[in-house]
């Protein structure tokens, strides 16, 4: 249903802003309604961060992966349970007995 919403809107936007724009992008001219070319410039920007990020998100998982199987073969080589706050907890000495005088 927000799909739908979504598509009609942008459908609007682009029939509200159909005069001609000039073009230009890398020796290739031409001319594009002013609302399909705001549209592929947006979506040019939008692929021009998802992509890298999405091969950064894939090479961490990897990565992960790798340290996990690695991990699974050597116990004596995991982690060790601490604190999610990176506060290293040090035990307290013993109190002294109350001592009634």
């Amino acid at each position: 249903m927000v799909f739908a919403v979504v598509l009609l809107l942008l459908l609007v936007f682009v029939l509200q802003n159909g005069q001609r724009a000039e073009v230009s992008f890398l020796g290739a001219h031409g001319t594009l309604p002013m609302g399909v070319a705001l549209l592929l410039a947006a979506v040019s920007g939008v692929l021009l961060v998802a992509l890298p990020g999405t091969a950064r998100i894939v090479q961490l998982r990897m990565l992960g992966r790798r340290r996990g199987t690695q991990e699974a073969g050597a116990p004596e080589h995991r982690a060790t349970n601490r604190p999610a706050t990176g506060v290293t907890s040090v035990p307290l000495p013993p109190r002294p007995e109350n001592q009634d005088g």
